[in-house]
C-alpha cells in the first residue's frame, strides 16, 4: 500500500501543508501528503483573498523561493490591488481577490503534476517516535506509515470546537470533523500546548443584495501580479467588490445576542486575532464608533456567493441574520451559511528551532496555525520553509535559515521562536525593522539565488532575476550618466509644481524628487527611446525608480543590517549552561534556558533579556 519509508510525510493539506509537500517533493524527497479530505486541498477557509499589508510581500517571497502560492494566486485572481500606493515603496503590498473554488482546484492540479509526491486521505491520530526521533505516523485506521521526517500542518483541526451562539460542536472547519490524538501524543513527549480562537463571517447570496446602495470597490486600472515568472499574466478583466457600513441600529441588534455570545459568556477562553476582531468585539472594544466598514467580496467568477469581510462573528445565526438585514443593501439578504468562531490547539513556537524543527523530537517540524499564527500567507511561508528544511535534514545537508534582514519570512519565524505568541500572530510591515530592504518588488533579488543554490528555484527563475537585475542596474547607470537640459525638464517640473532648474544636470536628480515619477521621466524622448530599445518592462522601471529615489534610506538600512549580522555571527554553544553566569538576571536565565537561542543576536531579541545581560554573555564568551 505504501513504500517502505518516505523521506517526508506532511500532515494536513491547507496552505502550509501544500507548500511543504510541494517544496520537499520538488527538492527530490519522496513525499506523502496526508489529509482528512482531498477535496479541500489549499481551501480558503476564511476570506477569498491572498496578500495584503505585509502579507503580499510574503507571497512574493514564497514565489521568489520557488513556492506555488504566487502562481496559484495569479491563475485564480478575480481582482488585483496594490495597497498603500500613497506611501513609500516599503509599504506597497499586493493583494488579490481569488476565485475560491478555482484556487483549491489549481493547487491540487499543480501538486498532482509534481513528481515524488503521493497523496492519502485519512486522519493522522499519532506519531511514531523512537529514541527521540520521529519515524512516521499512525492513522485512525491503525495504519503505520514510516518516514525520516514529519511536518505537522494541522490548521484549526486539532481538537477543534465550533461556536455559534450558545451552540458548540466539534469540527475543524464548517462541515468537517476535528482531528484528535496528535495533541495528546505530543503532550506525552513533553510539549506544551495552548488554545487559540479565530472566526469567520456569514456567506450570503449575492442575488439577494442591492449593490446600488453600496460603494463600488474596483481593482487597479493597471493590475500587476504576484509571480515573477512570465508564465502568469496580469488580469485584463476584474470583478467588483463593494463596501457598506454597520450602524447604531445594527449594533443594538447585535448586542441582544451578547448574553449568549461565547465571546462574553466564558464559553471561549482562548485568545483571538487582535487585528481581525469579530464584529461583537469591535462593538465592545470601540464603543465610541457608531459604524464599521463591511467589504462585500465575491467568492469567484461564476458564483453568487459573497463573503462579508468585517462581520466575523460567533453570535447566534438568528441575531446575525436580523442585524445584517439592517445594513444598507442587505435588506433582503439570504444566508448561505452563518459565521462562526472556532477554538483549536496550538503549540507555543518557542519549542522550535529556526528551521521549524521541534527541539524535543528530531525530524519533527511544525508549520502554520499549530505555531500560533493566523492567515494563509503566514501559514504558506512556514510550510515552505518546513518542507525545505525537512528535506535538507533527511539529506544531511545544511539547513536554510533566512535572516530578519533578508525576508519577512525571516522576521516571522524569528519572532515566533524567539518571542513566542499568546494570540494569533499576524504579519505587519511594522514588525520588520528593515522593511525598506524587504520590499515586494525585490523579493527575487533577495531570495531566488539562495533557493537556486539548494535546488528549489529553477534555472528559469534565476535567469529572469539576473536579466531584471542587469537591466535595472544598466538603467540606473543611464540615469546617473545622462544629462538633461532645463528646456527639456522644466516643463515637466512646472506641471508637477516642483522647483525648476537653471542648468543642465544628471537625470537621476529630478527623479530623486518625491513628486517626480518614472512616468514623468518617460515624457523625455531619449528616456522613452532607451526604454523601447532595451525592452524594459514594468518591473525594471519600478526597480530603477525605487533604487534612485530611496538610495539614501536603502544604504542606511543596509548599514544597520550589517551591524545586526555581526552579532548574528556570534554563536552560542549548544547546551550552554546559563546558570553559570551569576551576573545574569533571574528572568534572563529562565528565558534563555527555555528558548535556547542559537546566536547572541537572537538572545538580545528575547523579551526579558536586557542589554546588560547581553554584555555579561559577551564578556563570558571572550567578546
Amino acid at each position: 500500500m505504501f513504500p517502505n519509508e518516505y523521506d517526508v510525510i506532511v500532515v494536513g493539506a491547507g496552505h502550509a501543508g501544500s507548500e511543504a509537500a510541494s517544496a520537499a517533493a520538488n527538492l527530490g524527497s519522496k513525499t506523502l501528503l496526508i489529509t482528512m479530505n482531498l477535496q479541500n486541498i489549499a481551501q480558503m477557509s476564511c476570506n477569498p483573498a491572498m496578500g495584503g499589508i505585509a502579507k503580499g510581500q510574503i507571497i512574493r517571497e514564497i514565489d521568489a523561493l520557488g513556492g506555488y502560492s504566487g502562481i496559484v494566486s495569479d491563475e485564480t485572481a478575480i481582482q488585483f490591488k496594490m495597497l498603500n500606493k500613497s506611501k513609500g515603496p516599503a509599504m506597497w503590498s499586493p493583494r488579490v481577490q481569488s476565485d475560491r473554488m478555482r484556487f483549491s482546484e489549481t493547487w491540487r492540479d499543480m501538486m498532482e503534476k509534481t513528481q515524488n509526491l503521493d497523496f492519502y486521505q485519512e486522519m493522522v491520530s499519532g506519531l511514531l517516535i523512537e529514541n527521540g526521533k520521529v519515524v512516521g505516523v499512525k492513522t485512525s485506521l491503525g495504519i503505520e506509515i514510516r518516514s525520516k521526517s514529519v511536518v505537522l500542518t494541522n490548521g484549526t483541526f486539532l481538537n477543534g470546537i465550533i461556536h455559534i451562539g450558545d451552540k458548540q460542536f466539534g469540527g475543524g472547519r464548517a462541515g468537517e470533523r476535528a482531528s484528535t490524538g496528535i495533541t495528546e501524543d505530543l503532550l506525552n513527549y513533553g510539549f506544551e500546548s495552548g488554545r487559540m480562537k479565530t472566526g469567520t463571517p456569514p456567506r450570503v447570496d449575492g442575488r439577494s443584495l442591492d449593490f446600488s446602495k453600496m460603494t463600488e470597490q474596483p481593482g487597479d486600472e493597471q493590475p500587476e501580479k504576484f509571480s515573477y515568472l512570465k508564465s502568469t499574466k496580469p488580469l485584463t478583466n476584474q470583478r467588483l467588490c463593494y463596501m457598506s457600513y454597520t450602524s447604531e441600529t445594527v449594533h443594538e441588534l447585535l448586542k441582544e445576542g451578547f448574553d449568549k455570545s461565547p465571546m462574553f459568556n466564558g464559553a471561549i477562553k482562548s485568545s483571538g486575532p487582535r487585528y481581525c476582531p469579530s464584529i461583537e468585539e469591535k462593538i465592545d472594544r470601540f464603543a465610541d464608533k457608531d459604524r464599521h466598514q463591511l467589504f462585500v467580496e465575491p467568492e469567484g467568477w461564476n458564483t453568487v456567493e459573497y463573503y462579508i469581510n468585517g462581520f466575523s462573528t460567533s453570535l447566534s445565526e438568528g441575531i446575525q441574520f436580523k442585524a445584517l438585514q439592517q445594513v444598507a443593501g442587505f435588506e433582503n439578504v439570504k444566508f448561505f451559511r452563518p459565521g462562526y468562531a472556532i477554538e483549536y490547539d496550538f503549540f507555543p513556537p518557542t519549542q522550535l528551532r529556526h528551521t521549524l524543527e521541534t527541539k524535543n523530537i528530531k525530524g519533527l517540524f511544525f508549520a502554520g496555525q499549530i505555531n500560533g499564527t493566523t492567515g494563509y500567507e503566514e501559514a504558506a511561508s512556514q510550510g515552505l520553509m518546513a518542507g525545505i528544511n525537512a528535506h535538507l535534514k533527511v539529506k544531511e545537508e545544511e539547513p536554510l535559515i533566512i535572516k530578519r534582514n533578508e525576508a519577512y519570512i525571516g522576521v516571522l519565524i524569528d519572532d515566533l521562536i524567539t518571542k513566542g505568541t499568546e494570540e494569533p500572530y499576524r504579519m505587519f510591515t511594522s514588525r520588520a525593522e528593515y522593511r525598506t530592504l524587504l520590499r515586494q518588488d525585490n523579493a527575487d533579488f533577495r531570495l531566488t539565488p539562495m533557493s537556486y543554490n539548494i535546488g528549489l528555484a529553477s534555472e528559469q527563475r534565476l535567469k529572469l532575476m539576473d536579466e531584471k537585475k542587469e537591466k535595472s542596474e544598466a538603467f540606473i547607470h543611464f540615469f546617473k550618466q545622462s544629462s538633461v537640459t532645463p528646456e527639456v525638464i522644466n516643463p515637466i517640473l512646472e506641471i508637477k509644481k516642483s522647483a525648476i532648474v537653471k542648468q543642465s544636470d544628471k537625470l537621476f536628480k529630478p527623479l530623486s524628487r518625491p513628486n517626480i515619477t518614472m512616468e514623468d521621466m518617460q515624457k523625455i524622448d531619449f528616456v522613452s527611446n532607451y526604454i523601447d530599445k532595451h525592452d524594459l518592462d514594468h518591473q525594471v522601471l519600478q526597480q530603477t525608480e525605487i533604487q534612485i529615489k530611496y538610495a539614501g534610506y536603502i544604504a542606511k538600512e543596509k548599514n544597520n543590517a550589517d551591524k545586526l549580522n555581526r552579532l548574528e555571527g556570534i554563536k552560542i554553544p549548544e547546551g550552554f549552561d546559563y546558570s553559570k553566569l551569576k551576573s545574569l538576571s533571574y528572568e534572563a536565565k529562565e528565558k534563555l534556558s527555555n528558548i535556547r537561542p542559537v546566536t547572541v543576536s537572537q538572545a538580545s531579541r528575547i523579551s526579558g533579556v536586557s542589554p546588560n545581560d547581553i554584555s555579561v554573555m559577551l564578556v563570558y564568551m571572550g567578546r
